[in-house]
Formats: C-alpha cells, structure tokens, sequence
C-alpha cells in the first residue's frame, strides 16, 4: 500500500510543481469563462429571449444560469490541457518511464488522472470566487456540495482527455482533435442554454445534447450548486467516465496502444 501512496503522491506534487511554473496556464483558464460570463451573457440573454428557472423555486438570471456550465468549461479544457502535456511527456519519453515503474499501469494513469482533477477544481473554485466578487452568489452549502459533483465531472472529461492522449501520436496534431472534441461537447449541451430551447429549434439537436455526457456533468453541477441532487445525471456521468476511463487503459496497454503505434 505505502509503494501505492507513494507514487501518488510524487505524481500530484510533479503536475502541482509544473501548474504552478505556468501561471499563463492558470490565467486562461480563468479568463475563458470570464469572458462568456461579462461579454457573451448579455448577447445570449437578449437573442434567446430566455425566462430561467434553476433547478429551485425561484426565477434567476441568466448569468446565474450558465455559471455552472461555465464551471464545466473550466473543467473541460483542463482535461483537454492535461491530455496535452501526457502527449509532451510521451514525445519527451517521461510517459514512457512511469508507466514501465512495477505499479499496475491503472493506478499510475488513475494518479495522473487524480491530480488533473484537483487542478481543475482548484480552478473552479476560483472561477466561483471570482463571480461572487462580480456579484453571483449562490447559497454558502452551494461551495461545499458542489465538490463532490466538480471530483466525478473532473475525473470524467480528464478520463476523455486521457483515452484521447493515447490516440494521438504527434503533438501538432492534439489542437485540431482539441478543436474538434471541445466545442461540439461544450456547445451541444445545456451548459449555455436549457435542453428544452434546443427541442424548440431542432429535435435532433434536442437528443444529441440529451446523449452528450458533458450535458449530465453540467446538471450534476448545477444541481449540487443549488443543494439538490440528480440521479440520472450522476448515473450517466459515472457511467461516461467508466468507459473512458476503460478506453485509456486500452489506449495504453502496451499489447495495443503506444508500444504497437511507435512500432
């Protein structure tokens, strides 16, 4: 167990250490939603002509509304930037070393996958800092219940940024599959608008979003931001990360994934 400890512990400070040397890294990430929270908000409120009501009994804004998906755009493109470094570490033959360690390869990718995690969700944090200081407040056990929602939707899009690192073999080729995976996900959702104004427009838009899993981890967070509790979108997101999860060990497994492709 004490070897186990060990290497997640050497893993978590090794991504902690290179975080904190790339402070553009952490600005982005915060300037990305910022920027859809101030200056697209006010746009998308006046073209969808929308009347919001979250998942409680009162009517919001249309801020209040999207800032939980905003909270999952922050998790997904560090999920997509976590994929990135795995394949620099790859290129670079760092990837290639850890995983040849005596661990099980699981537990050494579920480490990594566990402190991109908590990357992201010390940026959603203060992303929220952020908004309550603009104004947008939710209820003070909003803040705590809404960890355990940021930890499954985190290890979700960070498992769908692991399976896609052992997909790609060059790294001038991560942004055009980045581009390609990130906003479908993030537009084809409720994290801007509610799935029933996609019905309105397009019924096959409708059930594309329905299907999307990062459309469940944006209700899962926005119901555990507002003290409530979704079933089926903690169902789907548990399952979504299952599979990618299965899919990264696959992608790695050295009968299948990198050794065959450098081959």
């Amino acid at each position: 167990m004490i070897p186990y400890l060990i290497a997640l512990r050497a893993i978590v400070t090794r991504e902690a250490y290179r975080f904190v040397g790339q402070r553009s890294r952490f600005i982005a990430a915060l300037v990305r939603p910022l920027l859809w929270l101030v200056v697209f908000a006010a746009g998308f409120r006046a073209a969808l002509g929308l009347s919001i009501t979250p998942p409680y009994q009162t009517y919001t804004t249309y801020e209040v509304y999207i800032v939980p998906g905003l909270c999952g755009m922050v998790l997904l493109f560090n999920g997509m930037q976590s994929s990135l470094s795995l394949v620099y570490d790859r290129e670079m033959g760092s990837m290639r070393l850890l995983l040849t360690s005596p661990l099980p390869r699981w537990w050494l990718l579920f480490c990594r996958l566990l402190a991109s995690t908590a990357i992201s969700i010390l940026q959603v944090y203060t992303f929220l800092g952020i908004t309550a200081i603009y104004g947008i407040r939710f209820a003070p056990l909003g803040y705590v219940t809404i960890l355990p929602a940021l930890v499954i939707a985190g290890l979700m899009l960070g498992a769908l940024g692991l399976a896609l690192s052992s997909l790609i073999k060059q790294l001038e080729n991560f942004a055009g599959v980045m581009n390609f995976v990130i906003f479908p996900m993030f537009f084809l959702s409720t994290a801007l608008y509610p799935l029933w104004k996609m019905a309105e427009s397009s019924e096959i838009l409708h059930d594309i979003c329905a299907a999307n899993p990062f459309t469940h981890a944006v209700e899962l967070i926005r119901f555990a931001l507002y003290v409530q509790f979704n079933g089926p979108a903690l169902i789907w997101t548990v399952l979504a990360t299952a599979v990618l999860l299965a899919l990264a060990l696959w992608g790695y497994d050295p009968a299948r994934g990198m050794v065959r492709r450098k081959a």
